[in-house]
C-alpha cells in the first residue's frame, strides 16, 4: 500500500505481513508442474478439505480458475448463464468467448444475486437454433453487488435447478470467505451444491498472488492441462502456496474487522451532502452514489486529500476495506469523508 495515502481502492492492495514473508521463506518447494511441489500440495489439500471437495488447482489468479473452470464445463456455441454484473463477463477481457467459444445469456439479479425464478425462463429449449444453456456461474461476494452475499439456503434451490436441467454449477469465489463470516455458513457444505468453484487468496485474505480451482478429480486433470496450455503451469510456486496457506490459517476470522470497518465508512458517507445514497453493508466493499457532481470529481476530492478509492461507474464510487487498513486509518478516513 502507498504509504502516503489511505488506499481503498481495492483488498487486492495488501502486502504479506511479516508472519507470511516468514511461512513463505520458510517453505517446501518442487516443480509444480511436475506435481512435485510440496507446499502447493499442501495448499490444495487444505482447500479441498475445507470446501469438500476432490482436488484442486493452483493458478496466478481468480481470471484464470474461472476460465479454465468454464472451459471445462463448456463446449463451443454453449452458453454461460450468469448476472450481468459477474465478475466472469465484465472484467476477464471477453474470456468466455475467446478461450471458450461461448456465448453468455445476462440476467438480471437483485444486486447480482439470482433466482432459480431468473435462470429458469432463460434456460434455452432444445432448438437447432439456441446455443446448448450448460454452466450457470455464480460470484460469491457480488463485487458489482456492494459485497452482497448468497447464503447457502439461496444457492441449494439453484443447484436443485442446473440438477433437473443437466448444467453444471460453477462458483466464482472471489470472496467466498467474506461470505462465509459474514453469513455464518459453513464452507464444508458448499461441496454439494458446486461442481467448480475459484477461491481467492489475494483478496481479503491478503496473500500476494493466487487462486485455487477446486472439483471432482477428473475435472481438475482436465483443468491442469488447460492451465499449461493458458501460460499458467508454475513450477517453484510452493513460496506462494505458502503465503495462501498462512491467510488461511491466520486472515479469515479477522475478516469480520474489515466488514465493521465497511459499515463505519459507510455511516460517515451517509452524513454528508455529496452521497445520494450507499448500497446496505454486507461484508468489506462500499458503493455509493454522488448527489452532487460526478464520481471521478469525488475520487479526485478524496485523493487529494489522501483516500485512493474508485469510480464504478459515472455517478458511483467503491471502497474496499482490508488488513492493511488499521482502525487509526479508518478513524483518519472517517475524518476526510466527513470535511471533504
Amino acid at each position: 500500500m502507498n504509504n502516503n495515502f489511505l488506499d481503498f481502492r481495492s483488498d487486492t492492495v495488501t502486502k504479506p505481513t511479516d508472519g507470511m514473508l516468514a511461512a513463505m521463506m520458510d517453505a517446501k518447494i518442487g516443480d509444480d508442474v511436475f506435481g512435485e511441489d510440496e507446499t502447493v500440495n499442501e495448499l490444495e489439500e487444505k482447500l479441498c478439505r475445507t470446501f469438500n471437495m476432490d482436488a484442486g488447482l493452483f493458478c496466478p489468479s481468480g481470471t484464470m480458475t474461472n476460465q479454465i473452470a468454464i472451459k471445462c464445463f463448456t463446449q463451443p456455441m454453449d452458453e454461460v448463464i450468469c448476472d450481468q454484473t459477474a465478475h466472469v463477463y465484465r472484467y476477464e477481457i471477453g474470456g468466455i468467448a475467446y478461450h471458450s467459444g461461448a456465448s453468455v445469456r445476462l440476467l438480471h439479479g437483485d444486486r447480482g444475486i439470482l433466482t432459480p425464478e431468473i435462470i429458469e425462463p432463460e434456460i434455452n429449449e432444445d432448438n437447432i437454433h439456441y446455443p446448448n444453456s450448460s454452466l450457470v456461474v455464480l460470484e460469491n461476494t457480488v463485487n458489482k453487488g456492494g459485497g452482497k452475499c448468497y447464503t447457502l439456503s439461496q444457492i441449494a434451490p439453484i443447484h436443485h435447478l442446473c440438477n433437473i436441467k443437466k448444467l453444471k454449477l460453477h462458483l466464482d469465489g472471489a470472496r467466498i470467505f467474506n461470505a462465509l463470516v459474514a453469513t455464518g455458513d459453513q464452507a464444508q457444505d458448499y461441496g454439494k451444491y458446486f461442481d467448480g468453484i475459484s477461491v481467492c487468496l489475494s483478496k481479503g485474505l491478503g496473500a500476494p498472488v493466487g487462486s485455487v480451482l477446486l472439483g471432482t478429480s477428473d475435472m481438475i486433470k482436465k483443468a491442469r492441462k488447460i492451465r499449461k496450455a493458458f501460460g499458467g503451469g508454475m513450477r517453484q510456486a510452493g513460496f506462494l502456496a505458502a503465503a495462501g496457506i498462512y491467510a488461511l490459517d491466520h486472515h479469515v476470522n479477522r475478516l469480520k474487522d474489515d466488514h465493521l470497518h465497511a459499515k463505519a465508512i459507510a455511516e460517515a458517507l451517509l452524513r454528508t451532502n455529496y452521497v445520494r445514497g450507499v448500497m446496505a453493508v454486507e461484508t468489506n466493499i462500499v458503493i455509493f452514489e454522488v448527489a452532487t457532481g460526478t464520481a471521478d470529481k469525488i475520487v479526485s476530492q478524496l485523493r487529494n486529500r489522501g483516500l485512493l478509492c474508485n469510480t464504478t461507474s459515472a455517478s458511483t464510487v467503491r471502497l474496499v476495506t482490508h488488513l492493511g487498513l488499521t482502525p487509526s486509518m479508518i478513524d483518519h478516513a472517517i475524518e476526510i469523508i466527513l470535511h471533504l
